[in-house]
């Protein structure tokens, strides 16, 4: 018999898990809302993960801060989309978040997003592999890529000396088996808080062999 589904995450439960101010908790309750005002028009999230938004988009980015190393100051995320995890990191007190988001209708919603969330981040309007590098502490990633891929585009970032956190699925193994041809790394594993398949990994280390 299959494990039945939890229920819902609730507001109040997600500011609770994540030790999240008042004042916190509804900059997101506003950024949820321009989510779903955008969300028929834009497809920024898969539809269905909407009737659990606190759990698979707030909860799933901001189970990130506690694995950054201590005294990190610079995140990069890379392939915005809606802005998980990094506008999420933002709004939790990461000092300075830069979002690299092709997608012209995605930059717009999230430059929205930003503004009625009082929230200071940086928007690059571009791909990745054409920003020029700069001095980041973190990389972070959610749905974007398969690893050697990610790998590949944030080299220039991770080979600098910045820690990766990326969100993945079940295929973590085989992912990381296939990148080890082209890299070598150390490799934490972190169960997700958000599902049983799920896993954050944290790289470090990270160099081409």
């Amino acid at each position: 018999m299959s494990k039945p589904a939890s229920p819902p995450l609730t507001a109040e439960a997600f500011a609770a898990a994540c030790n999240v101010s008042r004042e916190t908790l509804s900059r997101c309750e506003t950024y949820l809302a321009l989510l779903r005002r955008w969300q028929p028009h834009l497809n920024l999230v898969g539809p269905s993960t909407l009737s659990d938004p606190w759990r698979r988009h707030f909860l799933d980015s901001a189970q990130l801060l506690p694995l950054m190393p201590e005294g990190t100051r610079v995140v990069l995320d890379v392939g915005s989309g809606a802005g998980f995890p990094g506008l999420v990191l933002a709004i939790l007190g990461v000092p300075e978040v830069h979002l690299v988001e092709a997608d012209q209708r995605k930059v717009v919603f999230l430059r929205e997003a930003a503004r009625h969330t009082n929230t200071t981040v940086t928007v690059h309007a571009r791909r990745l592999e054409t920003l020029d590098p700069f001095p980041v502490d973190v990389v972070t990633a959610r749905a974007l890529a398969p690893l050697p891929r990610l790998l590949d585009w944030t080299a220039p970032f991770l080979e600098k000396g910045a820690e990766a956190l990326f969100l993945k699925g079940e295929a973590v193994e085989e992912e990381l088996t296939e990148s080890g041809s082209a890299w070598m790394m150390r490799v934490d594993r972190f169960p997700s808080r958000t599902g049983s398949s799920g896993f954050v990994l944290r790289l470090g280390e990270v160099r081409r062999v």
